[in-house]
């Protein structure tokens, strides 16, 4: 599948990123790209690794200058390129959307113009119904990226995306967090005891990726389907793991946040195919012809639920802990606090 393939992850030097690349190197891939503004984390992965299959360029998705060196002569990318903090996003919007938004632009543009075989953006829980700065943003993104793959590609680039929630484990997540707390001997704190969130291993994520790179037409956008949990059996799961006596302190719902995420609205359903564990959702198949939106109608599908962490499979603290487990690194973590 990548044989000979020159590979670029945007945003490479992030939790997804270095997830990829773990992935990468160990395929007949001829060259992976890695492009970040962070200088410090290249070098940390370029002294990690010494493979001379990887390249490393320093640039922004908001320029699109510093992009065209990377794409030129990509076969396929990886757009992880984001800011994905809530608390950030909400106090600085246009940053999020200078990046999330137009930054894909500049992606998937200089893609179609470089001739790029597939590009995949990654996408997020947090574009669905959306509240907050970041998942708007994230939706936008979406639909950016559902453009072009209509109009923008001619077929030439295959432009596709995933959505997925909580990474277990990943940068600013909560499991760090409660983790950290122990070690303080700090309150876990919590929102919410009832509010649930999907629950995902980061190797789960780099298989939809894979999995919509091998799969997706082009608009189409894939999700794995997921277990969830509530976030005190998240947190009383970590507590019993390191044998940790640390209360938990309930601090209230913090600005943005919602009770329960989706992954799939119920107006995406009626366009939306199972297939096994994933579901696909192809892209709204009107066109530029405006009486679609204007003059005519579409007769009404049926009423479809969303897919959320609240009608998913809800684990409990024993499930969560075997997930928690079968993850080497977090569970070296855990081992240490004992």
């Amino acid at each position: 599948m990548f044989d000979d393939k020159t590979i670029l992850i945007t945003g490479g030097t992030g939790s997804f990123g270095n997830a990829a690349l773990e992935y990468f190197i160990d395929t007949p891939a001829r060259e992976i790209r890695i492009f970040s503004r962070d200088e410090k984390k290249q070098n940390d992965m370029r002294m990690a690794y010494d493979d001379p299959r990887l390249s490393f360029y320093v640039g922004d998705v908001r320029d699109v200058s510093s992009l065209a060196y990377a794409v030129r002569g990509a076969n396929c990318i990886f757009h992880a390129a984001a800011l994905k903090q809530v608390p950030s996003c909400e106090f600085f919007p246009v940053e999020a959307l200078k990046t999330n938004v137009l930054g894909t632009e500049n992606v998937l543009s200089t893609a179609i113009d470089e001739g790029v075989e597939r590009v995949v953006c990654l996408s997020t829980d947090k574009a669905v119904y959306p509240i907050n700065a970041m998942g708007m943003s994230k939706a936008l993104m979406e639909k950016v990226m559902i453009a072009l793959a209509k109009t923008g590609s001619n077929g030439g680039t295959v432009i596709c995306g995933t959505r997925y929630g909580n990474v277990i484990g990943s940068r600013g997540s909560v499991i760090p967090l409660f983790l950290s707390q122990i070690e303080q001997g700090a309150p876990l704190t919590i929102t919410d005891p009832d509010m649930t969130r999907f629950l995902m291993p980061l190797s789960n994520a780099i298989e939809l990726v894979v999995h919509a790179f091998e799969n997706a037409g082009s608009g189409d956008i894939f999700i794995q389907k997921s277990p969830a949990c509530r976030i005190e059996d998240l947190a009383l799961a970590i507590k019993e793991l390191c044998h940790a006596s640390n209360s938990i302190k309930l601090i209230g719902t913090r600005h943005g946040e919602k009770k329960y995420e989706s992954l799939l609205t119920r107006e995406e359903r009626a366009r939306t195919v199972e297939e096994g564990s994933y579901f696909r959702i192809s892209p709204d198949p009107r066109n530029l012809n405006y009486r679609k939106y204007y003059t005519e109608g579409e007769v009404e599908s049926p009423r479809l639920e969303p897919y959320s962490s609240n009608t998913t499979d809800i684990l409990d603290v024993a499930g969560i802990q075997r997930i928690l487990m079968d993850i080497p690194d977090l569970r070296a973590k855990i081992e240490s606090l004992r």
